[in-house]
């Protein structure tokens, strides 16, 4: 073999070396910045006022609520205290019109103690190139940083009232996979619209959001919506739009009745843009007496 072919392996292989160090070290900044973030999350956690669910706490409620906590809990159900979400789906990397999805996996820690959540995810842009993820509502101010392999930052939204609010309304939206932080008595105050909706209200801080869940013929959720939300495409002035969660399966987890299929989209003038396809794998639930492994289940 000549020299020159020797040398030309060497330098490749000395280049994937480095490169596969460079990797690694961004996945372990990246990971330590996320598990730091998730123990300020738990450190905010202050315990629930009960520690398990009973159908008297319900007395007050307006009728569509009280009947999905009859359909969605079992009495004696424990109260979560921290739930761990893992994740597999698709994520609209397209414009509306034009969509192009990418499959995604991610690990969600809730909080409702707290309250708060934190979103670790890693999507699949391209074979071998994957953007991380890491948004949430922690300490009561929400955030977002994206990054290539970790390592590159694409977007890294500045603190700002919106985006809190933004968080908040996602958290709030997101509490169908832990029905127990949607009771009285858990930081969320539920306002009547009529048979078959009601809004939920929640306040961190000095700021204060709702989310109007309506309520399918089965007494479950059937969607979570807000009547204007800022959409930020990078592409146009943010704007305010109509924005909503579907549920589109149920199955039971651990006693409780929460999504196995939901689509997130906004509701823009064109039309529909779904831009968000999701169901939950493994969950792990910690409760205020007892902690459960909760695994895959059919719908």
């Amino acid at each position: 073999m000549p020299d020159w072919l020797d040398l030309l392996l060497l330098a490749g292989a000395t280049i994937a070396a480095v490169a596969a160090a460079i990797l690694g070290m961004a996945a372990a900044r990246w990971n330590a910045a996320t598990a730091s973030t998730r123990t300020r999350l738990l450190s905010g956690q202050q315990p629930p006022t009960v520690p398990t669910y009973s159908v008297r706490q319900l007395a007050g409620l307006p009728p569509p609520v009280a009947r999905y906590f009859r359909v969605a809990l079992q009495e004696g159900q424990p109260i979560v205290t921290r739930a761990r979400v893992n994740w597999t789906g698709e994520f609209n990397i397209g414009k509306p019109g034009a969509d192009k999805w990418a499959p995604f996996t991610a690990v969600q820690d809730f909080v409702p103690g707290a309250p708060g959540m934190l979103w670790d995810a890693r999507m699949a842009m391209a074979p071998g190139v994957d953007v991380r993820v890491r948004d949430g509502l922690v300490d009561g101010v929400g955030s977002m940083r994206a990054a290539v392999l970790g390592l590159v930052t694409v977007a890294n939204a500045n603190p700002s009232a919106d985006l809190t609010i933004g968080s908040m309304q996602r958290y709030l939206a997101e509490l169908a996979w832990l029905p127990t932080a949607l009771l009285p008595g858990q930081g969320v105050a539920w306002t009547p619209v009529d048979a078959t909706r009601a809004v939920a209200t929640l306040h961190t801080g000095p700021l204060t959001t709702s989310v109007e869940f309506r309520f399918g013929v089965t007494g479950l959720i059937e969607s979570m919506y807000v009547p204007a939300r800022i959409f930020d495409d990078g592409r146009h002035p943010p704007s305010r739009h109509p924005w909503q969660g579907r549920c589109l399966a149920f199955t039971s987890r651990d006693g409780m009745m929460v999504p196995a299929d939901a689509v997130v989209e906004w509701l823009l003038p064109e039309g529909a843009y779904a831009y968000w396809r999701g169901r939950p794998g493994a969950i792990l639930y910690e409760y205020a007496t007892r902690r459960s492994t909760v695994r895959p289940s059919a719908p």
